[in-house]
């Protein structure tokens, strides 16, 4: 409850059942190890904001590159998929770096994972992309190649409804 201590449920629920695409996006977060939960409203787009909340980066999806360029780069030990691809699929959104921090925030994530977050194009291009995690009570941001991936490396999401 500390995570959204002034959320009307009778609103989200009402919300959800007006927005039966977004409703499967939860279920979906959900069924990839995600624990969704409302972590805030969104004032200017008048939206509830979900997002994954599991301690760890959600086993479901981890062991991806980052994009399809990535993935499509990669001639050997292909992984099975991409980040930014998985999270299309799901109808949801990877966290920003500002998001992940704020989400970092409200509790301890990611102490013995990492999650793929959005990269500036300027790092894209230049093969890069960044991720997250927490280690020693501080948020850290670290870039890594695209085209990797780690069995301890996943994504959060993010779906406003």
């Amino acid at each position: 409850m500390h995570r959204h201590p002034d959320v009307k449920w009778r609103d989200v629920q009402q919300r959800l059942e007006k927005n039966q695409d977004k409703l499967w996006s939860l279920n979906e977060m959900e069924e990839t190890g995600g624990e969704p939960d409302v972590t805030g409203y969104d004032d200017n787009t008048k939206e509830y904001v979900f997002c994954d909340c599991s301690p760890e980066s959600p086993k479901g999806r981890r062991s991806l590159c980052y994009d399809e360029a990535a993935l499509k780069s990669r001639r050997e030990n292909k992984p099975k998929g991409s980040a930014l691809g998985m999270a299309r699929e799901m109808g949801i959104d990877l966290l920003d770096e500002m998001q992940y921090t704020d989400l970092q925030k409200l509790g301890e994530f990611d102490i013995k994972t990492s999650s793929w977050i959005v990269t500036p194009d300027d790092v894209r291009e230049r093969g890069g992309s960044l991720f997250g995690d927490s280690r020693y009570g501080r948020t850290f941001i670290y870039h890594n190649g695209a085209e990797s991936y780690y069995a301890s490396r996943g994504f959060r999401g993010i779906l406003k409804v």
